[in-house]
């Protein structure tokens, strides 16, 4: 719906039929105008819409449901929108990309309204199926990591202009987003699109219901996750898993228009310039000093590459962030939580942007998620971006590669699910008793007893690990452990965040002599629910914390990030340079 014309008949505004009912203290949507339905809810007569001299006043009309659009082929129904000022499409095609998946992030930022969103905002929602991709969803007692991307897909009315307007979309703007599983810190990832990475093959659903396999790519930028080839969002999960050893539960996708609208939505973005900027490609042009941003004036902040730092790419992260970071703050504030009527739009604008898996395909779904997120602190929530050099292949610095000394201690603490917030004692305490629980549970999984060496079936894969390690630990859990049953199965289907047993319960004596032999830990074992076969294998999968047999692993945690990893707080305002 749209506050400007879809919803709206008579001059009625859709955000006018939001009332307070007075017994429940919430807001809630007037479909209708009967008496009796007022007199249930306790609320006020509606405000109707002005007559013409002469002619009586007419009720004011339920809200219609949105019709749920066909979707083109491909499956995707309608998208994000983002817009940048105005300008010939000359100078258009000459502006660097910058996606709107900025502002997807900020549909998690903002979550905390999602408890006003009513069934019929399904209708605005674009649900992609992503074969399998992901763990299937995000879990209420576990942490959550959701994948924001922005894509730089010309959809959108208004929107043809910018760049190559015939463009099947990048992944341009990406954010994995982590919430602890605590649910009392989150950490924001920004991974650059000039990234040099391996893209994995990726099972992708076609129009007519068939599944189609497309081969990976090695050495290519991170942003040909997405769209080149028919690649899907769920191929930019898997290579973000791939990259990081973090398995996604979900994701959401937009395009340029969702800056635009999200932006206007609230009533303006404030932003902080140091210094004057008169940027000719993204068409920003603003004095030095505080400015409210909305519509093409947002998008263009987000899009400038040449106004700030050193005109990188990894400068405009920043940028975004700042704004991201600045919007989260106006979607919390006091002004924006207490009208009805910014909820509404906001509402509108966030489904209508919107594409995500069938894991968040549905407004009950997503006010589930809303009811994870709504009470972090945005004090606790930071952006960061993925350390990266300058690719040392190239003599015209054009792409980067990870930066594994920084880059390796930021990903396990967000695999080990550590802040990169001093959160409150209080918090502190309660995670401390949590981890303490599940250690103990973890713990009680390794006391039994433990079956023969010989009797110990079980297939080794490499998923992450030192190349050939699942062929040196085969060959040592046989010659040196007695474990004749062990057998190689090579490279796991994918990477792992750490190294992992699965088992079933009637395996556990297996389980244990396995573990008690690689010096495993407790939390490396993952116990199935049902039993197996006599003749199953257990599965192990040697992750990058895997050394070589007989090492044992659970080395600790980084708690503190190396001093030249980039990081900001959602709570702080700061001024572009």
């Amino acid at each position: 719906m749209d506050a400007q014309s879809r919803g709206r008949a008579d001059e009625i505004d859709p955000a006018d039929q939001w009332v307070l009912n007075p017994r429940t203290g919430n807001y809630e949507l007037r479909l209708g105008d009967s008496a009796a339905h007022r007199q249930a809810a306790g609320v006020a007569a509606p405000r109707r819409a002005p007559s013409a001299p002469g002619k009586p006043t007419a009720p004011s009309p339920a809200v219609p449901r949105p019709r749920r659009g066909d979707a083109p082929p491909g499956g995707r129904r309608g998208g994000r929108s983002r817009k940048v000022g105005g300008g010939g499409g000359d100078r258009r095609k000459k502006a660097l990309l910058v996606t709107s998946g900025t502002l997807a992030f900020l549909l998690v930022g903002g979550a905390a309204a999602a408890y006003f969103y009513y069934e019929h905002l399904n209708g605005n929602l674009s649900v992609t199926d992503i074969a399998g991709a992901g763990t299937g969803g995000f879990k209420k007692d576990q942490a959550i990591n959701i994948l924001v991307i922005g894509t730089d897909k010309r959809s959108g009315s208004g929107n043809e202009g910018y760049g190559d307007k015939d463009s099947v979309g990048h992944a341009d703007t990406t954010i994995l987003f982590h919430v602890a599983k605590d649910r009392s810190n989150a950490t924001a990832l920004s991974i650059p699109r000039d990234l040099i990475t391996d893209i994995p093959s990726c099972p992708t659903k076609q129009p007519d219901g068939s599944t189609k396999e497309i081969k990976g790519t090695k050495g290519t930028r991170f942003n040909n996750s997405l769209g080149q080839e028919g690649r899907d969002a769920g191929c930019t999960m898997r290579t973000v898993k791939e990259l990081t050893g973090i398995e996604v539960d979900n994701f959401m996708m937009v395009d340029f228009n969702a800056v635009k609208t999200l932006s206007t939505a609230v009533g303006g973005v404030p932003v902080c310039l140091e210094k004057a900027v008169d940027d000719e490609d993204s068409k920003l042009k603003l004095s030095a000093g505080e400015h409210r941003l909305a519509g093409e004036d947002a998008l263009a902040f987000v899009r400038t590459r040449h106004a700030f730092g050193n005109e990188s790419d990894l400068d405009r992260i920043k940028t975004q962030q700042q704004f991201l970071g600045s919007m989260m703050r106006e979607m919390k504030s006091k002004e924006t939580l207490t009208s009805p009527k910014k909820f509404f739009s906001l509402a509108e604008a966030a489904t209508k942007s919107l594409t995500v898996d069938q894991g968040l395909g549905s407004i009950d779904k997503l006010t589930d998620l809303a009811g994870e997120l709504k009470d972090i602190d945005l004090k606790n929530i930071t952006f960061t971006t993925l350390p990266v050099l300058d690719n040392p292949a190239e003599k015209v610095k054009a792409t980067v590669v990870m930066d594994k000394a920084l880059a390796d201690p930021l990903l396990q603490m967000i695999r080990g699910d550590v802040s990169l917030t001093e959160v409150e004692e209080k918090e502190q305490a309660a995670q401390e008793a949590a981890d303490a629980d599940a250690k103990a549970k973890q713990d009680a999984l390794l006391q039994g007893n433990r079956a023969p060496a010989g009797d110990v079936r079980v297939g080794v894969y490499n998923g992450g690990g030192p190349k050939g390690s699942a062929s040196t630990t085969l060959n040592w859990l046989q010659n040196t452990k007695g474990m004749s049953k062990a057998s190689n199965q090579g490279n796991a289907p994918a990477k792992v965040g750490a190294t992992q047993l699965e088992y079933a319960p009637n395996q556990a004596d297996q389980a244990r002599a396995l573990a008690d032999a690689l010096g495993l830990p407790a939390t490396a074992l993952k116990m199935g629910t049902a039993d197996a076969a006599a003749k199953t294998p257990m599965k192990l999968t040697l992750g990058p914390d895997f050394q070589q047999p007989g090492t044992p692993l659970g080395a600790p945690v980084p708690q503190e990030l190396p001093k030249d990893v980039q990081q900001a707080q959602a709570d702080k305002a700061v001024c572009a340079k």
